[in-house]
Protein backbone atom coordinates (compact mmCIF):
# COMPACT_ATOMS: atom_id res chain seq x y z
CA UNK A 1 0.00 0.00 0.00
CA UNK A 2 1.14 3.60 -0.88
CA UNK A 3 0.34 5.53 2.56
CA UNK A 4 1.26 9.38 2.29
CA UNK A 5 0.44 12.66 4.44
CA UNK A 6 -0.87 15.29 2.81
CA UNK A 7 -1.41 18.91 4.73
CA UNK A 8 -2.89 22.13 4.41
CA UNK A 9 -1.20 25.40 5.63
CA UNK A 10 -4.10 28.53 6.91
CA UNK A 11 -2.23 31.84 7.83
CA UNK A 12 -3.48 35.40 8.28
CA UNK A 13 -1.42 37.76 6.25
CA UNK A 14 1.29 39.88 7.48
CA UNK A 15 1.16 41.91 4.37
CA UNK A 16 4.69 41.95 4.08
CA UNK A 17 6.61 39.11 1.90
CA UNK A 18 8.97 38.71 4.13
CA UNK A 19 6.92 38.42 7.26
CA UNK A 20 4.66 36.06 4.96
CA UNK A 21 7.60 33.44 3.77
CA UNK A 22 9.00 33.26 7.63
CA UNK A 23 4.76 32.37 8.53
CA UNK A 24 4.87 29.92 5.66
CA UNK A 25 7.90 28.76 5.94
CA UNK A 26 7.60 27.34 9.96
CA UNK A 27 4.40 25.98 9.16
CA UNK A 28 5.56 23.99 6.22
CA UNK A 29 8.85 22.61 9.40
CA UNK A 30 5.75 22.20 11.54
CA UNK A 31 3.91 19.69 8.88
CA UNK A 32 6.95 18.08 8.33
CA UNK A 33 7.38 17.12 11.43
CA UNK A 34 4.23 15.98 11.88
CA UNK A 35 5.02 13.48 8.87
CA UNK A 36 3.13 15.13 5.59
CA UNK A 37 5.03 14.26 2.73
CA UNK A 38 2.82 17.36 0.41
CA UNK A 39 1.85 20.61 2.03
CA UNK A 40 -0.01 23.12 0.20
CA UNK A 41 0.19 26.83 1.13
CA UNK A 42 -2.82 29.14 -0.09
CA UNK A 43 -3.13 31.04 -2.90
CA UNK A 44 -1.15 34.31 -3.44
CA UNK A 45 0.36 33.86 -0.08
CA UNK A 46 3.17 36.18 -0.49
CA UNK A 47 1.45 38.82 0.47
CA UNK A 48 -1.80 40.46 1.07
CA UNK A 49 -4.44 39.69 -1.64
CA UNK A 50 -3.60 42.53 -3.96
CA UNK A 51 -6.90 41.82 -6.25
CA UNK A 52 -9.65 43.28 -3.69
CA UNK A 53 -8.55 46.48 -5.69
CA UNK A 54 -7.61 47.18 -9.37
CA UNK A 55 -3.76 49.10 -9.12
CA UNK A 56 -1.55 49.35 -11.72
CA UNK A 57 1.37 49.26 -9.37
CA UNK A 58 1.17 45.76 -8.63
CA UNK A 59 1.65 44.94 -11.38
CA UNK A 60 5.35 44.94 -10.03
CA UNK A 61 4.87 41.97 -7.75
CA UNK A 62 4.66 39.02 -10.46
CA UNK A 63 8.01 37.44 -10.72
CA UNK A 64 9.39 35.48 -14.16
CA UNK A 65 8.95 31.07 -13.56
CA UNK A 66 12.80 30.88 -14.43
CA UNK A 67 13.97 33.47 -12.51
CA UNK A 68 11.02 34.17 -9.56
CA UNK A 69 13.38 34.34 -5.89
CA UNK A 70 10.01 32.82 -4.08
CA UNK A 71 10.07 29.87 -6.23
CA UNK A 72 14.09 29.49 -5.56
CA UNK A 73 13.58 29.52 -1.31
CA UNK A 74 10.93 27.08 -1.94
CA UNK A 75 12.73 24.76 -4.14
CA UNK A 76 15.35 24.82 -1.10
CA UNK A 77 13.29 24.26 1.43
CA UNK A 78 11.48 21.24 -0.20
CA UNK A 79 14.89 19.39 -1.44
CA UNK A 80 16.09 20.36 2.35
CA UNK A 81 12.73 18.59 4.13
CA UNK A 82 12.07 16.47 1.34
CA UNK A 83 8.54 17.30 0.70
CA UNK A 84 6.38 18.55 -2.62
CA UNK A 85 5.11 21.72 -2.24
CA UNK A 86 2.73 23.40 -4.97
CA UNK A 87 3.80 27.40 -4.62
CA UNK A 88 1.59 29.68 -6.16
CA UNK A 89 2.71 32.68 -7.45
CA UNK A 90 1.85 35.73 -9.51
CA UNK A 91 3.54 34.92 -12.58
CA UNK A 92 5.27 37.60 -15.71
CA UNK A 93 5.87 36.11 -18.63
CA UNK A 94 6.83 38.21 -21.71
CA UNK A 95 4.09 41.09 -21.58
CA UNK A 96 1.54 38.97 -20.00
CA UNK A 97 0.47 38.03 -16.72
CA UNK A 98 -1.20 34.65 -15.14
CA UNK A 99 -2.10 33.68 -11.75
CA UNK A 100 0.32 30.10 -11.47
CA UNK A 101 1.29 27.52 -8.98
CA UNK A 102 4.44 25.83 -9.07
CA UNK A 103 4.74 22.02 -8.57
CA UNK A 104 7.96 21.54 -6.12
CA UNK A 105 8.88 18.13 -6.27
CA UNK A 106 10.73 16.64 -2.87
CA UNK A 107 14.37 17.24 -4.24
CA UNK A 108 13.55 20.59 -5.36
CA UNK A 109 13.42 20.50 -8.88
CA UNK A 110 10.40 22.33 -10.18
CA UNK A 111 8.21 19.45 -12.20
CA UNK A 112 6.40 22.88 -14.47
CA UNK A 113 3.38 25.34 -14.13
CA UNK A 114 -0.37 25.74 -13.91
CA UNK A 115 -1.80 28.37 -14.95
CA UNK A 116 -5.12 29.42 -13.29
CA UNK A 117 -7.73 28.77 -16.34
CA UNK A 118 -11.41 30.31 -14.88
CA UNK A 119 -10.67 34.26 -13.62
CA UNK A 120 -13.30 35.24 -11.54
CA UNK A 121 -14.04 39.61 -11.17
CA UNK A 122 -16.65 41.56 -9.09
CA UNK A 123 -15.56 43.97 -6.01
CA UNK A 124 -12.64 42.23 -3.82
CA UNK A 125 -11.98 39.97 -6.54
CA UNK A 126 -10.81 42.11 -9.47
CA UNK A 127 -8.83 39.23 -10.52
CA UNK A 128 -9.63 40.21 -14.69
CA UNK A 129 -7.79 43.36 -14.14
CA UNK A 130 -4.59 41.42 -13.42
CA UNK A 131 -4.29 38.10 -14.89
CA UNK A 132 -5.04 36.57 -18.80
CA UNK A 133 -6.36 33.05 -18.45
CA UNK A 134 -4.70 30.62 -18.18
CA UNK A 135 -3.49 28.18 -21.64
CA UNK A 136 -1.47 25.40 -20.02
CA UNK A 137 -4.93 23.18 -19.66
CA UNK A 138 -5.01 21.19 -16.77
CA UNK A 139 -2.54 19.03 -15.36
CA UNK A 140 -1.31 16.59 -13.78
CA UNK A 141 1.81 16.47 -12.02
CA UNK A 142 4.15 12.80 -10.91
CA UNK A 143 5.50 13.82 -7.42
CA UNK A 144 8.16 11.30 -5.78
CA UNK A 145 4.69 11.16 -3.27
CA UNK A 146 1.88 10.30 -6.48
CA UNK A 147 0.31 12.23 -9.08
CA UNK A 148 -1.68 15.62 -7.91
CA UNK A 149 -3.71 17.58 -9.83
CA UNK A 150 -3.65 21.11 -8.70
CA UNK A 151 -5.89 24.53 -9.84
CA UNK A 152 -6.31 27.13 -8.19
CA UNK A 153 -9.42 29.24 -6.30
CA UNK A 154 -12.27 29.75 -8.64
CA UNK A 155 -11.24 26.91 -10.71
CA UNK A 156 -12.72 24.36 -7.59
CA UNK A 157 -16.02 25.59 -8.34
CA UNK A 158 -15.95 23.78 -12.40
CA UNK A 159 -16.44 19.94 -12.34
CA UNK A 160 -14.81 19.55 -15.49
CA UNK A 161 -11.54 21.17 -14.22
CA UNK A 162 -11.82 18.20 -11.81
CA UNK A 163 -12.97 15.73 -13.70
CA UNK A 164 -10.19 16.26 -16.36
CA UNK A 165 -7.50 16.38 -14.48
CA UNK A 166 -8.85 12.74 -12.87
CA UNK A 167 -9.03 11.41 -16.38
CA UNK A 168 -5.07 12.61 -16.42
CA UNK A 169 -4.37 10.27 -13.87
CA UNK A 170 -4.61 12.71 -10.64
CA UNK A 171 -4.18 10.63 -7.29
CA UNK A 172 -5.97 13.93 -5.28
CA UNK A 173 -6.77 16.72 -5.87
CA UNK A 174 -5.41 20.29 -4.71
CA UNK A 175 -6.43 23.53 -4.41
CA UNK A 176 -4.80 26.89 -3.03
CA UNK A 177 -7.97 29.57 -2.30
CA UNK A 178 -8.49 33.22 -1.35
CA UNK A 179 -11.59 33.49 -0.68
CA UNK A 180 -14.25 35.44 1.88
CA UNK A 181 -16.57 38.04 2.18
CA UNK A 182 -18.77 38.20 -0.90
CA UNK A 183 -20.20 42.35 -0.53
CA UNK A 184 -22.11 41.84 -4.16
CA UNK A 185 -23.74 38.77 -3.28
CA UNK A 186 -23.82 39.47 0.65
CA UNK A 187 -23.42 35.89 1.62
CA UNK A 188 -21.27 33.75 3.18
CA UNK A 189 -20.01 30.92 0.72
CA UNK A 190 -18.27 28.99 3.17
CA UNK A 191 -20.68 25.71 2.80
CA UNK A 192 -21.02 26.11 -0.41
CA UNK A 193 -17.43 26.52 -1.07
CA UNK A 194 -16.51 22.99 0.71
CA UNK A 195 -19.61 21.14 -0.60
CA UNK A 196 -18.76 21.84 -4.40
CA UNK A 197 -15.00 20.24 -3.78
CA UNK A 198 -16.46 17.75 -1.52
CA UNK A 199 -18.68 16.90 -4.58
CA UNK A 200 -15.22 16.63 -6.61
CA UNK A 201 -13.96 13.89 -4.18
CA UNK A 202 -17.29 11.74 -4.60
CA UNK A 203 -17.58 12.31 -7.90
CA UNK A 204 -14.06 11.18 -8.96
CA UNK A 205 -13.84 9.08 -5.91
CA UNK A 206 -10.20 10.85 -4.71
CA UNK A 207 -9.07 13.05 -1.87
CA UNK A 208 -9.56 16.85 -2.24
CA UNK A 209 -7.03 19.56 -0.34
CA UNK A 210 -8.57 22.92 -0.30
CA UNK A 211 -5.98 25.56 1.72
CA UNK A 212 -7.63 29.20 2.69
CA UNK A 213 -6.57 32.35 3.73
CA UNK A 214 -7.43 33.77 7.36
CA UNK A 215 -8.24 37.32 8.57
CA UNK A 216 -9.11 40.62 7.60
CA UNK A 217 -6.95 42.39 4.93
CA UNK A 218 -7.52 46.06 4.24
CA UNK A 219 -6.22 47.38 1.33
CA UNK A 220 -7.21 51.40 0.69
CA UNK A 221 -11.07 51.56 0.91
CA UNK A 222 -11.88 47.85 0.70
CA UNK A 223 -11.49 45.03 3.33
CA UNK A 224 -12.24 41.42 2.79
CA UNK A 225 -12.53 38.90 5.73
CA UNK A 226 -11.35 35.39 4.67
CA UNK A 227 -13.12 32.49 5.96
CA UNK A 228 -10.59 30.14 6.30
CA UNK A 229 -12.39 26.63 6.78
CA UNK A 230 -9.56 24.85 4.67
CA UNK A 231 -10.01 20.95 4.47
CA UNK A 232 -9.29 17.83 3.48
CA UNK A 233 -11.98 15.31 2.27
CA UNK A 234 -11.51 11.62 1.35
CA UNK A 235 -12.59 10.12 -1.80
CA UNK A 236 -16.31 9.68 -0.39
CA UNK A 237 -16.37 13.34 0.31
CA UNK A 238 -16.70 13.09 3.85
CA UNK A 239 -14.47 16.00 5.42
CA UNK A 240 -11.53 14.19 7.28
CA UNK A 241 -9.75 17.21 8.74
CA UNK A 242 -10.69 20.73 8.70
CA UNK A 243 -9.62 24.44 10.27
CA UNK A 244 -11.99 27.04 11.64
CA UNK A 245 -12.72 30.24 10.20
CA UNK A 246 -10.07 32.20 12.34
CA UNK A 247 -7.45 29.70 13.25
CA UNK A 248 -4.28 29.64 11.93
CA UNK A 249 -1.37 26.40 11.40
CA UNK A 250 -2.10 23.11 9.70
CA UNK A 251 -4.34 19.93 8.97
CA UNK A 252 -2.77 16.87 7.78
CA UNK A 253 -4.20 13.34 7.00
CA UNK A 254 -2.79 9.93 5.97
CA UNK A 255 -4.12 8.24 3.04
CA UNK A 256 -3.48 4.67 1.39
CA UNK A 257 -3.30 5.52 -1.99
CA UNK A 258 -3.59 1.79 -2.94
CA UNK A 259 -7.06 1.25 -1.19
CA UNK A 260 -8.47 4.96 -2.87
CA UNK A 261 -7.70 3.43 -6.07
CA UNK A 262 -8.96 0.39 -5.30
CA UNK A 263 -12.30 2.53 -4.01
CA UNK A 264 -11.80 4.06 -7.42
CA UNK A 265 -12.21 0.65 -9.40
CA UNK A 266 -14.94 -0.98 -7.58
CA UNK A 267 -17.45 2.23 -7.93
CA UNK A 268 -17.37 1.57 -11.98
CA UNK A 269 -17.90 5.12 -12.55
CA UNK A 270 -14.74 5.48 -15.00
CA UNK A 271 -15.90 2.48 -17.00
CA UNK A 272 -19.18 3.45 -17.12
CA UNK A 273 -18.96 6.91 -18.52
CA UNK A 274 -20.42 7.36 -22.33
CA UNK A 275 -17.73 10.23 -23.55
CA UNK A 276 -19.91 10.34 -27.00
CA UNK A 277 -22.87 11.26 -25.59
CA UNK A 278 -21.33 14.15 -23.52
CA UNK A 279 -20.89 16.69 -26.36
CA UNK A 280 -22.92 19.26 -25.45
CA UNK A 281 -20.69 19.82 -22.34
CA UNK A 282 -18.73 22.26 -24.87
CA UNK A 283 -21.44 24.31 -25.63
CA UNK A 284 -22.45 27.41 -24.03
CA UNK A 285 -26.01 27.23 -23.95
CA UNK A 286 -28.36 25.65 -26.11
CA UNK A 287 -29.31 28.23 -28.88
CA UNK A 288 -26.80 26.97 -31.46
CA UNK A 289 -25.58 29.92 -32.13
CA UNK A 290 -28.72 31.93 -32.44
Amino acid sequence: SMLLKVAALQFKSTNSYDGNIEKIDNLIRQAKEAGADIILPSELFEGDYFCQIENYKNYLLAEEYETSKTLAHYQQLAKELNVVLPISFFERCGNVYYNSICIIDADGTKLGVYRKTHIPTGECYEEKFYFTPGNTGFKVFKTKFGNIGVAICWDQWFPECARIMALKGAEMLLYPTAIGSEPVLTKDSKDHWQHVMQGHAAANIMPVIAANRTGVESINNSSMKFFGSSFIADEFGNIVESKGRDDEGFIIHEFDLDAVRDNRIDWGVFRDRRVEMYKDILKDDDSNGR
